[in-house]
């Protein structure tokens, strides 16, 4: 019987995140939010009914994937053109400024007689790294959630997601740079070289595919369902192939495989059918699986003020370096700080260049608990602070709407009096 528990953690899963994501919608929130705080409460954290597997996990996996995919269909290549100058200023200020804050809250703790993270790398290397954590951005939860503001494909949004793309490019750059400071087996050179190519791969294997897709599904008219499959198998395999081989992040090359696809006239069908099984099955998993991850540990009061103080700076350290990207290109306030905030997210990607410094030597399973803390935070406020930003607009636009109407209104009244 317990071969099938898989089955049964599924179904706990599915419930409760669109129970909870009702609950969320209902307090006027993005439903992610609900599905994050499903996943807290089943796991280990609160109920421990339902545990992270290497099942969940892969499923997760596939999960995100096809999130970014529906990001890069949606996505209008000629504004995410236009934003490039300033998703790359953007992304190189939010990689230096929580570089900066990382480093900085980590000295402080660090030290004698405050704490010590005892690993085997130097102190600054140490310190370095948490800062080189602090770094990593995943948006995928912030697509979710703009994606059902319909707020994804507009100018904070392509903003966003080339920022994020960039930002991966120099996250993995950053951290092979500290990395081999302590192993001296990590080649700086072989991983420029090997993100260098894989970009050429994506531009002439996008070309292909395209060609492809274009002369094959836009032409069929009767074979709907096969170039759904087609296509699915086309965003995994370069999922794959950016992850396996040049070392980009499997969601970096399934955005760029929707990307591809966003102008065929047949994407709007694509992506009803895909949705489908991403709504129904594999995003519940993969929002429920941030929460499962939660396993906390005894930590003395200084590993807690350490988290507490490590969270805050991540928030404010991404909405600084971000909005303050965006206002060099004279966006709005409400526009940079948007941009800040969908940056926020750490998600699964810090988990990655967590779990990495610690092979290395560079931290603990001490301060593993407190990184872990700060994703499962920002991951949670992200969505909740970007909804705020967009609601807050709407309720002062509606108002300014009826302090206008009831100006004319009066304005019409002492007219006909």
């Amino acid at each position: 019987m317990e071969s099938y528990g898989y089955i049964l953690d599924i179904a706990l899963i599915l419930i409760s995140t669109k129970l909870f994501g009702l609950i969320s919608r209902r307090c006027q929130m993005p439903q992610v939010v609900g599905a994050l705080f499903a996943g807290l409460i089943l796991g280990p954290a609160v109920l421990n009914i339902v545990h992270e597997t290497e099942f969940i996990t892969q499923l997760a996996e596939i999960g995100v994937i096809l999130l970014m995919f529906f990001a890069g269909l949606e996505t209008d290549i000629s504004e995410l053109k236009q934003s490039g100058k300033v998703s790359l200023v953007t992304a190189i200020l939010g990689i230096i400024v929580p570089l900066i804050g990382g480093f900085l809250v980590a000295m402080f703790f660090n030290r004698e007689g405050i704490m010590l993270f005892e690993a085997k790398s130097s102190v600054f290397l140490q310190n370095i790294f948490i800062g080189t954590i602090l770094t990593a951005t995943s948006v995928s939860i912030t697509v979710e959630t703009l994606k059902e503001m319909g707020k994804l494909n507009s100018k904070v949004g392509n903003t966003i997601l080339g920022a994020a793309i960039i930002d991966d490019v120099l996250g993995i750059i950053a951290l092979t740079i500290v990395i081999s400071f302590s192993s001296p087996n990590v080649n700086i050179a072989e991983v420029l070289i090997k993100i260098l190519l894989f970009f050429v791969f994506a531009v002439i294997s996008c070309r292909i595919f395209y060609i492809i897709f274009k002369n094959w599904l836009d032409k069929d008219a009767k074979h709907k369902r096969r170039y759904v499959i087609a296509v699915f198998a086309f965003c995994l395999f370069l999922s794959y192939i950016s992850e396996t081989y040049f070392g980009v992040a499997d969601i970096t090359g399934a955005f760029i495989a929707g990307l591809t696809l966003s102008p065929l006239s047949k994407k709007y069908y694509i992506e009803d059918k895909l949705d489908t099984v991403s709504y129904a099955f594999l995003s519940p998993i993969f929002f429920a699986s941030i929460g499962l991850k939660l396993v906390l540990p005894k930590m003395s009061l200084t590993i807690l003020l350490f988290a507490i103080v490590l969270t805050v700076v991540a928030v404010i350290s991404k909405i600084v370096g971000c909005g303050l990207g965006c206002k060099l290109f004279k966006y709005s306030n409400r526009e940079s700080l948007q941009v800040g905030i969908g940056m926020v997210s750490r998600g699964e990607v810090a988990l990655i260049v967590a779990n990495k410094g610690f092979s290395a030597g560079l931290i603990n399973t001490t301060i593993l608990a407190p990184i872990l803390i700060v994703v499962i935070a920002t991951t949670i406020l992200s969505p909740i602070l970007l909804k705020m930003s967009y609601t807050y607009k709407s309720k002062k636009n509606k108002s300014e709407l009826n302090e206008v109407s009831n100006g004319t209104v009066g304005l019409m009244s002492n007219t006909n009096e």
